[in-house]
């Protein structure tokens, strides 16, 4: 992931890559010299450097709020890779020393950058398909052999299995989609690799409006699968695909005629090639240089992880979860203060 930042940020003519950090030096050295640029493996040296503006946190989970908090206390911006913490309590602190330091925060949710998805939201929020009444989401892959050894398979170091790894991403959408939720409920499995994280996330959401979405995040797809659907009063909006691997991306809209029967449906692809990854970068570097909210910022961050942690909390407990607004474990009247504000800008989407 850090190497496809890199890449990123190389092919901005408005911005200069000037470091790369690794724990291992080697690794380091060697994207270095693709872009010219220096090399280390002190990471809190490379966050207060002056020639640095804004940071982009590619590392396993555990490692990303102390790097984003270090750069942030820095008054750098900063990029973070998904799932911004492992914890919601971190990931509040992220937030708060974002709006002390007058930094801007941007979560790595790539995927509302896929055009299809940018499409279908734009049609949703403009009432193509009329009052949405709920979304399902279908996410996985097979893994690879000596996955169970991979950091993703270590609580210590990923904080989750595929909830807190493809999983997320979908919890973000449908915020992004339907708006907050009041209730989570989740069953999760180790179906098949030898973990002590799930390989499997079965979730349902419940927003106050009675509105539902369901997800399905599985290491056990053995053939790759993104499938995003929004069903509406007045039709449908589905999402198959995120190129390369997962197949062409594609958008079918669907219209209910009044008198119903077969709906009339339009298809829409886009390219094999995923750009969602340059658009990112664009839209973190036009909210740096127009002082404006980032889509997907640290707020966001936190609450998709809210979600997450209700639904973990739902497996272990057997128990559907309440979302309550303003319930954290740190820095208390934090979330009122964005919350109000922050919804109110929604706009910028």
């Amino acid at each position: 992931m850090g190497a496809k930042r890199a890449r990123e940020v190389a092919r901005d003519a408005g911005a200069r890559l000037v470091a790369v950090v690794d724990q291992e030096a080697r690794r380091a050295q060697a994207l270095a010299e693709v872009y010219g640029c220096r090399a280390g493996t002190d990471w809190e040296a490379l966050v207060a450097g002056p020639d640095v503006d804004a940071v982009v946190v590619a590392t396993p989970h555990r490692w990303l709020a102390p790097v984003a908090r270090g750069a942030l206390e820095a008054h750098k911006h900063v990029l973070c890779e998904k799932p911004l913490a492992t914890t919601p309590a971190e990931a509040a602190q992220l937030v708060a020393s974002a709006l002390r330091n007058g930094s801007k925060l941007k979560t790595g949710f790539n995927h509302r950058h896929h055009p299809a998805l940018w499409q279908a939201h734009g049609l949703a929020q403009a009432g193509h398909i009329g009052r949405l009444m709920w979304i399902r989401c279908r996410y996985g892959h097979g893994g690879r052999a000596g996955y169970e050894s991979e950091w993703r398979a270590n609580p210590v170091e990923s904080g989750g299995g595929e909830l807190m790894d493809q999983g997320i991403h979908a919890l973000d959408l449908f915020r992004w989609f339907l708006g907050e939720f009041s209730q989570v409920s989740a069953t999760l499995q180790s179906a098949f690799w030898p973990v002590p994280v799930e390989d499997n996330a079965f979730c349902t959401l419940t927003t106050p409006g009675g509105q539902v979405a369901s997800l399905h995040a599985s290491w056990t797809q053995w053939k790759n699968l993104f499938s995003f659907e929004a069903f509406g009063e007045q039709g449908y909006l589905i999402v198959e695909g995120l190129g390369g691997s997962y197949g062409r991306e594609r958008l079918a809209i669907g219209r209910r005629p009044a008198e119903f029967g077969p709906p009339a449906e339009e298809q829409v692809e886009f390219a094999d090639q995923d750009f969602s990854w340059a658009l990112e970068w664009e839209e973190f570097t036009s909210a740096i240089r127009g002082d404006l909210r980032p889509m997907a910022d640290g707020f966001d961050g936190w609450q998709a992880l809210r979600l997450a942690h209700a639904a973990y909390e739902s497996a272990r407990t057997g128990q559907v979860i309440s979302i309550a607004e303003g319930e954290t474990d740190a820095e208390p009247g934090i979330y009122r203060g964005i919350s109000r504000g922050h919804q109110a800008s929604s706009g910028d989407d």
